[in-house]
């Protein structure tokens, strides 16, 4: 689903603050998009101004890539199923979902077709889009926030978008953070049942010595010890480590 990514694409109509088309184009990089569109927007070169830079971070170059157009027809030119973001209900207009809601079906039409293209359509800080803009998409659609208060920055109404948005489009293995397997770390590997039972005679030791274990009325200590460090899968560096302990227990019980 990589190359969906590249064919959803962020409009932000009529911004005002530079450092809000900054942090919109750090929430689309951070969920691996880079299609940022801006309508009609109150300043020439937003995306060049150095608070829209510094709140960027390190998404400069989706910054740099940031289209510029005078109106959101021609933004919307290539787009076959477009969602407009609102937090107001509208009387008259297209039908209404939920950003989750969209997400799926922006999936959906994705795989339909090769040349689907999607848009998520976002207004401006102080009054949102208007209802001109919202008859031209094709949905309606709500981030269902708190409704005594539900207004969103348009950076952090974009971020949750394009979350929805990536977190139906991965595959469900990548929805956790993974570190790579060092397979040729042998250290990682499991210990082989020899090493185990070494240690566990090495443990025993270790608890004569401090008199934990009475040698000749063990009870079932040892068959206790010996379930917990048969327990899969130790391996070669716990196994070590155990044997550290041990070796540490007994020789600071001869030096007293």
């Amino acid at each position: 689903m990589t190359l969906a990514f590249s064919r959803i694409r962020y409009v932000l109509s009529a911004p005002s603050h530079p450092g809000n088309v900054g942090s919109a184009a750090r929430a689309a990089k951070t969920m691996g998009f880079d299609d940022l569109w801006l309508v009609n927007p109150k300043t020439a070169n937003m995306q060049h101004r150095d608070e829209a830079i510094a709140l960027a971070g390190g998404a400069t170059d989706t910054l740099a890539n940031i289209q510029t157009t005078d109106t959101l027809a021609h933004a919307l030119a290539p787009i076959t199923l477009s969602f407009a973001l609102t937090a107001r209900p509208r009387d008259l207009g297209p039908p209404a979902c939920d950003i989750r809601q969209a997400a799926l079906m922006a999936r959906e039409h994705l795989l339909s077709r090769p040349d689907a293209r999607v848009a998520i359509i976002l207004g401006c800080e102080r009054s949102g889009l208007s209802n001109a803009e919202v008859a031209q998409c094709h949905y309606v659609c709500h981030i269902p926030a708190n409704p005594l208060y539900s207004s969103l920055n348009i950076a952090q109404a974009l971020q949750l978008a394009a979350w929805e948005m990536r977190y139906t489009l991965i595959d469900p293995s990548e929805r956790l953070p993974s570190t790579p397997i060092l397979q040729d770390d042998p250290g990682r590997q499991p210990a082989p049942q020899a090493a185990v039972a070494a240690l566990l005679k090495h443990w025993e030791q270790a608890l004569i010595v401090i008199q934990f274990l009475d040698p000749d009325r063990p009870k079932k200590l040892v068959a206790r010890m010996q379930h917990l460090f048969n327990r899969p899968h130790m391996t070669h560096d716990e196994v070590d480590m155990m044997r550290g302990v041990c070796t540490a227990i007994i020789s600071s019980s001869r030096l007293h």
